[in-house]
Order: structure tokens, then C-alpha cells, then sequence
């Protein structure tokens, strides 16, 4: 069988989550935080390593709370992702704040993965349909069959992915012939509503969307091949940096939806109905832990998630 490795990325700084790390909260009934789940479900998937995307300043804190005990359960590697992080030449914009984004993030583990990978964030819960899909499209992708990529992304129902506390980030997907991805565009700030979602702008006008669309929730399935690609890209994107210099993010929807428009990719989308949840605000705490003791409760997940070895 050939080895694929799930790479979590869990640099971010989560402010809007109000300050506290949220990638390290407890939210299952024996202390689980989300990542947990998802490990858990990669290997029963069949992964067999996890590459954990984080800041340096975070490594002794992440080791202690998840990253000792997971390496107890399956080989682990670490990547750094650092705003200082640049090619040769370049530099960080004065009073620039943050990493450049889920791009820098995968780029962050050249070296590292070697093999077929798949990539998601560290504090969604995705289900364990999705893990199946995609590692059973990793073990079958022929890197550059055709002299294009060849990736997959599970695709979550809009509806499924809001928040009841706030605006949220999501891939929305346009789908063509064979089940391929034929555009992808980053749209902030969907809100739930009463017909299903939207997009609120800054003048406080909605613009409704289909709450039956996909969308992507950054759970992608990569060959290698692509870091090479994310290096090239990186350096592109930062000669072209304007006035949102501060701000702006290499993301990981924008790279691919690049790659289709140039028709340098067939990107296969794997549909899961499974529920997603996630914490993008501190107010959706109670319900995620809600959510995971219902999922003990079914017999989805025992209560002490990993049993000791």
C-alpha cells in the first residue's frame, strides 16, 4: 500500500476566537481537542503519518498537549510556518503581523513530505467520510499523468459549514463534467440566514447564495509534486504584493483555481454529507463539545478516544 501522510495546519493565531489557542482546546469528553478526531479518523482511513503545520513559538506547548501522545499512535514530523519565512530577496513589510497563509503553510513542509498528502485544518471537524474518499484517491493518483496535477478536495454543503455566531471563510465551488472543479473563489464573511446563507458586505447588504452549493473547507488530497509548484508560486506572489501588502495571503484556493484557469490541473471533488463543525468563534465552544459527546453517545467514538500503547 502506498504511504500517504495527512498534514494539519495549525499555525494560525485564531483571533477572533478571543486570543486563546483554539487549535489546543478540550472539547472532547475525555479531554480531546478536534485534531484529535481528525488523526483519529485518518488512520482508520489508513494514513500512516501526520506532519503538523505550526509556529515556533507554539512547539514545546503543542508537544505537551497533543503531539507526544499522538506520536504514541503514529509517526509524526513537524513544519514551521514563520511570516520571516521568505525567498531570497524579499522581505517582511513593515508592521505585517501574520504568516501568508495556507500556501506558505504546505510550502512550509518541503523536505518533509515526500509521498501523496492530504491537508486540512487543524480546528474543523470533517468526518470520517471524507478521510475515506481521499485516501482512497491518494493511493490511486498518478503524479503528472497527462503532463497536469492530479488532486482532489472533499466538498462539504454549504449549509452544513456555518457558524450561528458569525460570518465565516469558504472555497465556494463551481463543478463540471466527470465531478472536476471548474472555479473555486474565496468569499468571506458567510453568514447563516434565515433562506439558507449569504454574503454581508461592509454596507450591511446581502447577496444570497445556495445553501445546497460545495464549498471547500481546505481538505484537499495533493501529490508532492505541488511544493515545488507552491515555491514558485510563493515568489510570484509576493513581487506582485500591493497595497494590501499587510494583509494579503497566499491561499490555497487561490493557487488552485489559478492552476484550473490555466488548465494545469484536474481536480476530482469528493462530496461528503457528513456534518462539519468547527470553532471559528469562542461562542461555538459549547456546542461543539456538545456535538462530540452526542458522537461518543451514537458509538462513533469511544470516550477515551485513543486507547494507550
Amino acid at each position: 500500500m502506498k504511504n500517504t501522510t495527512l498534514v494539519i495546519m495549525a499555525a494560525g493565531i485564531g483571533s477572533r476566537f478571543g486570543g486563546g489557542v483554539k487549535q489546543l482546546t478540550s472539547f472532547g469528553p475525555s479531554g480531546e481537542i478536534i485534531m484529535d478526531y481528525s488523526i483519529y479518523d485518518a488512520m482508520e482511513a489508513g494514513f500512516n503519518k501526520v506532519v503538523f503545520v505550526i509556529r515556533k513559538s507554539m512547539y514545546e506547548d503543542f508537544k505537551e498537549i497533543i503531539g507526544d501522545r499522538i506520536a504514541k499512535q503514529i509517526p509524526v514530523a513537524y513544519a514551521f510556518q514563520e511570516m520571516e519565512d521568505l525567498p531570497e530577496g524579499f522581505s517582511v513589510p513593515e508592521g505585517r503581523q501574520k504568516p501568508w497563509g495556507t500556501g506558505q503553510a504546505i510550502l512550509s513542509c518541503k523536505g518533509i513530505v515526500k509521498e501523496p498528502f492530504a491537508v486540512i485544518n487543524a480546528d474543523d471537524y470533517y468526518g470520517k467520510d471524507a478521510f475515506c474518499k481521499v485516501h482512497d484517491y491518494l493511493v490511486n493518483v498518478q503524479e503528472g499523468e497527462n503532463g497536469k496535477y492530479h488532486f482532489c478536495m472533499a466538498g462539504f454543503i454549504l449549509k452544513n459549514t456555518l457558524s450561528e455566531h458569525g460570518g465565516v471563510t469558504r472555497g465556494i465551488c463551481r463543478i463540471g463534467e466527470g465531478e472536476r472543479l471548474t472555479e473555486i473563489k474565496e468569499t468571506k464573511n458567510i453568514v447563516k440566514t434565515q433562506n439558507g446563507a449569504a454574503v454581508l458586505n461592509a454596507a450591511g447588504e446581502m447577496s444570497a447564495l445556495d445553501p445546497e452549493s460545495l464549498v471547500s473547507m481546505n481538505f484537499w488530497g495533493f501529490t508532492p509534486d505541488f511544493i515545488e509548484e507552491l515555491e514558485t508560486g510563493f515568489q510570484s506572489f509576493l513581487s506582485g504584493l500591493g497595497e494590501d501588502e499587510l494583509t494579503a495571503e497566499y491561499l490555497l484556493p487561490t493557487i488552485i483555481d489559478g492552476l484550473i484557469k490555466t488548465d494545469r490541473v484536474e481536480l476530482s471533488v469528493l462530496p461528503s454529507s457528513d456534518k462539519w463543525f468547527g470553532v471559528t468563534f469562542k461562542e461555538d465552544v459549547p456546542y461543539v463539545k456538545e456535538a462530540f459527546l452526542q458522537l461518543v453517545e451514537m458509538g462513533v467514538y469511544r470516550k477515551q478516544l485513543f486507547e494507550e500503547k
